[in-house]
């Protein structure tokens, strides 16, 4: 049933799970999963990032780090940088697979993007990859994404 189209997506989802041992299932919880032939499962890495787009790649537009965007009071304009990183993005997913390579880190179509976390702390140290302090700012940023 897990392979059925005319099925939902969680009828799906269920049976496939249901097929799976513990270790498949503790295996599938890691960034870098490994296939499962059996049940046709590709190996998948589930982590890359986007927050001022495809940056890790070449020839793609690299944008502003998110507090820099936040600056610009526009997030009409967020909505509009993070559609390009989407087109881009798949476009180069897509563009290693024809050239025979597998899903990996920074090419992926498993993106971490955006970080909400509201930047109270400096010590974290990382508050460029958020929209700042403010929660009203973060979050008309953050659903733009």
């Amino acid at each position: 049933p897990y392979q059925n189209p005319n099925l939902s997506f969680e009828e799906r989802a269920e049976d496939l799970i249901s097929r799976l041992t513990l270790e498949e299932k503790a295996a599938l919880m890691c960034d870098q999963s490994d296939a499962i032939p059996r049940l046709g499962i590709r190996k998948f890495n589930w982590w890359s990032e986007a927050l001022h787009g495809y940056a890790n790649n070449d020839s793609v537009t690299v944008f502003p780090e998110p507090i820099g965007m936040a600056a610009s009071f526009n997030d009409a304009l967020i909505y509009d940088i993070f559609n390009a990183v989407s087109d881009e993005g798949r476009a180069k997913y897509h563009q290693h697979l024809r050239r025979g390579n597998e899903n990996k880190r920074f090419l992926s179509l498993s993106v971490w993007t955006p970080n909400v976390n509201i930047f109270r702390d400096p010590r974290w140290g990382r508050g460029q990859e958020t929209y700042g302090e403010d929660p009203y700012l973060t979050s008309r940023m953050g659903i733009q994404v």
